[in-house]
């Protein structure tokens, strides 16, 4: 009598917990992406969880705002190296599976958080209560915490070497020189400081490139000490993870203001807005 007791017993908990398991994997796959493939210039809710997902274990710092840019793609590119998967900048099935296993994503308070135009992170897991607590740009910082937001940018996935200093200070060489530009004439001018970072010929540091004597006009006339906007520190972060719209470019000159006949003797790879790109 009792073993059968504890075979039926054992049974209905059997039961109970595949339920449970069922209901929990239904949930998940409720919240979790469609099936489509998500890649460089998609918008809507795939990438809103593709973002927040990303955030949530650190390797993507920008907002989410459902807009694949080149901040989304590296930083998924990132993901995909660390976790063995073919680097390719697409999420696709496999990276999508991984991508779920890897972190959580709260569908209804992420949603919640942009529509109120909260600053918000999921970085490590932070408890919700402990998140969204300023209004503004609906973007993705460091939880605060009961502290004020940093004013320099976060950049999850910088290479060794670069401080958050070197990141500020490309920030205000970018936003003096190239303020004016295309967006991509902005992330190829960072692009060009770190080349010349790379290079033999030049300083191997930020400070020493920036401020070698003659190199940029920003610090000649003093408008490398302008205060950068969001969009110069968002150029910085593309080009540090990786992207270099000037191809490899060390020069870049306004053919409608230079005045140095050597600078045009330089190899020229193309042109972005009002800069010529030089190598």
């Amino acid at each position: 009598m009792n073993s059968r007791f504890k075979w039926v017993s054992t049974s209905v908990v059997m039961v109970l917990m595949c339920s449970l398991l069922m209901i929990s994997s239904e949930g998940e796959k409720a919240d979790a992406f469609t099936n489509q493939v998500i890649q460089h210039g998609a918008t809507g809710e795939d990438v809103i969880e593709l973002q927040s997902r990303l955030q949530y274990i650190g390797y993507y710092n920008g907002d989410i705002d459902g807009v694949f840019g080149w901040g989304t793609y590296w930083a998924l590119r990132n993901f995909q190296y660390e976790f063995g998967l073919p680097i390719d900048g697409l999420a696709g099935a496999k990276t999508k599976e991984k991508l779920v296993k890897a972190s959580k994503y709260n569908k209804e308070y992420v949603k919640n958080q942009i529509e109120k135009g909260n600053d918000f992170s999921h970085y490590g897991g932070t408890d919700l209560d402990k998140q969204g607590g300023s209004t503004g740009g609906g973007g993705a910082k460091a939880p605060a915490q009961n502290k004020p937001a940093p004013s320099k940018p976060t950049a999850v996935n910088t290479p060794n070497g670069f401080s958050q200093n070197d990141i500020q200070l490309i920030a205000n060489a970018v936003y003096g020189e190239s303020r004016g530009e295309p967006y991509e004439g902005q992330v190829a001018v960072a692009a060009v400081i770190l080349n010349r970072i790379d290079s033999s010929a030049f300083p191997n540091t930020v400070a020493g490139v920036i401020f070698e004597p003659g190199a940029f006009t920003a610090v000649a006339d003093g408008q490398i000490w302008l205060t950068p906007n969001e969009r110069a520190k968002e150029a910085v972060l593309d080009a540090i993870n990786g992207w270099d719209p000037s191809s490899s470019a060390l020069y870049y000159f306004n053919p409608a203001t230079a005045t140095s006949k050597w600078i045009w003797s330089r190899p020229q790879i193309k042109k972005i807005g009002k800069h010529i790109f030089c190598s």
